[in-house]
């Protein structure tokens, strides 16, 4: 058995380290393994592969990949890998959402207390050395505690349940919006159909997004939807970028009829320098660092052994994908 590791970016976190491939080799010893430093080879070593550790392949060389039968993406957004050549096949895809949920929703939360707290214009302030005291209380939407406050929670994934539970920790009131509301509330006080979601919105003290990309999701935040939003509410992105209308949001901010937004994805990465994103006082921009930690591929090591374990022992998989859905 072969298994290939083909994992580049440009930022160096995101790459599987050379650690990997060597400490996989020494506890799977019966198993082939080949890190690529990049994609160069992917062409070459793909027709002999059995499972592939990366989150993207070109159609025509998954088409060349005879005897894959199983690709693990490091990454918890799968839509890069979800064209029909792949969909339609026997392969099956996982992704490391478990890896991601906890630290991703850690951010989620830094964000939504940095913006009820007015953390931004305070630093703003800080740098002019002005006492803001009783600007910030002065200025709309005043400070404020999030105990009591209503979060809707787009997507109950492993980053909407790990949010969920540390929202209700703060005392919050959970909304949780979902495809398959059936298959619970993932510990939300309510559970609503993604179809619910007009009805919903204009509850909401916040709003997180942390659903896939999906073509029922793509620009899921337009303009009709952030109308629904309360002008004192807020809008906070860790999914992707692409659930977002930018244009929209860019208008409805510049025209206040939100609160503000916490981004750390977006359609665009990097963010263009020219985006107004850049300069909108009531937007805080993280640079897709939800994720960051030292200890990632700690984690994304003991899900691949696991699913390892798994796959030889013909065990079901963790955080199996389903294709047709693409998550």
């Amino acid at each position: 058995m072969k298994i290939l590791i083909c994992h580049h970016h440009r930022f160096e976190l995101w790459c599987a380290p050379a650690w990997v491939s060597e400490r996989l080799g020494r506890d799977f010893p019966e198993i082939k393994f080949v890190h690529l430093p990049d994609y160069a080879g992917l062409s070459q070593e793909i027709p002999d592969t059995d499972i592939l550790i990366g989150w993207a392949i070109q159609p025509d060389q998954f088409l060349t990949a005879r005897k894959l039968k199983w690709i693990h993406s490091p990454a918890a957004a799968v839509h890069q890998l979800m064209f029909p050549e792949l969909v339609n096949s026997n392969v099956t895809v996982t992704n490391a959402g478990d890896v991601h949920g906890p630290v991703v929703a850690e951010h989620a939360i830094a964000l939504l207390l940095a913006l009820a707290k007015r953390l931004p214009q305070a630093m703003r302030y800080q740098e002019k050395k002005k006492w803001a005291q009783e600007t910030l209380w002065e200025e709309q939407p005043r400070p404020r505690e999030v105990s009591g406050a209503t979060v809707v929670v787009v997507g109950m994934g492993a980053i909407g349940r790990e949010f969920t539970a540390r929202a209700k920790a703060l005392g919050m009131r959970v909304l949780a919006v979902r495809e398959n509301p059936e298959k619970g509330s993932g510990g939300a006080d309510e559970v609503y159909a993604a179809s619910e979601l007009d009805s919903v919105l204009h509850q909401a003290d916040y709003v997180l997004l942390c659903t896939p990309v999906t073509p029922a999701t793509t620009g899921l935040m337009n303009g009709a939807r952030l109308a629904r939003m309360k002008p004192d509410s807020y809008l906070i992105n860790v999914g992707r970028g692409g659930l977002v209308d930018e244009v929209a949001l860019i208008e409805a901010l510049r025209n206040h009829k939100i609160a503000g937004a916490g981004l750390d994805v977006f359609i665009h990465e990097p963010l263009p320098e020219d985006s107004p994103l850049w300069t909108l006082e009531n937007v805080l921009i993280t640079p897709h660092t939800a994720a960051v930690t030292e200890r990632l591929w700690e984690r994304h090591y003991r899900l691949i052994c696991e699913n390892l374990k798994r796959f030889l022992e013909g065990k079901p998989l963790l955080n199996l994908i389903d294709k047709h859905r693409g998550y």
